[in-house]
């Protein structure tokens, strides 16, 4: 007779999360969301509303019961029209360390109408190390290189009312390095 006991886990496996584009309806949860997530800034509703609808097919969202767990807001800057400029990770602290913010921009990036897209663009504060380590990590799985520039100055662009915010261009990649890594973990 087998006399090990056996360990039980003390809490289960988190539950899968399911990705997809925003809808108009989403607007008021990621709003919520948002401002849940410091440092995020957090924008208006109608704000919100809007990259749930006309930025739709730059965005996405993580949902797990019905609940919006996770939002990535992005748009394709006119003046880089092969880009992808994200401007917010948001992850419930409850959904955090499941790399649903990775997952988010793999999907973005997979989609039919952003195959062109061939480099992220991103703004990040000189002190949000989350942030360093989520897009770092992300350059990596893209097997693309990271490059840092002051686009937004402390004293100069903010009057000094909030921190410098960082440019980091991931890039170039290509559609099929994203179509390996879409919806890995």
């Amino acid at each position: 007779m087998n006399t090990r006991s056996t360990v039980q886990r003390l809490s289960p496996e988190p539950p899968t999360a399911r990705l997809r584009p925003p809808e108009a309806t989403d607007g008021a949860a990621v709003h919520a969301l948002v401002a849940a997530c410091p440092p995020l800034d957090a924008n208006s509703l109608y704000c919100n509303l809007l990259q749930c609808t006309h930025f739709a097919a730059t965005s996405a969202l993580a949902e797990v019961d019905g609940n919006v767990v996770a939002f990535v807001s992005g748009y394709r800057p006119p003046v880089h029209p092969d880009s992808l400029f994200v401007w917010q990770v948001a992850v419930a602290e409850a959904a955090r360390g499941q790399g649903l913010g990775k997952r988010l921009m793999l999907d973005i990036l997979g989609r039919p109408e952003n195959r062109d897209v061939r480099f992220l663009r991103t703004t990040i504060t000189p002190g949000n190390q989350a942030s360093w380590h989520l897009f770092e990590s992300l350059a990596r799985e893209l097997g693309a290189a990271g490059e840092r520039r002051t686009l937004f100055d402390a004293g100069r662009h903010f009057a000094g009312r909030h921190d410098s915010e960082i440019e980091f261009v991931i890039g170039p990649f290509g559609p099929a390095r994203i179509a390996n890594r879409r919806g890995h973990p």
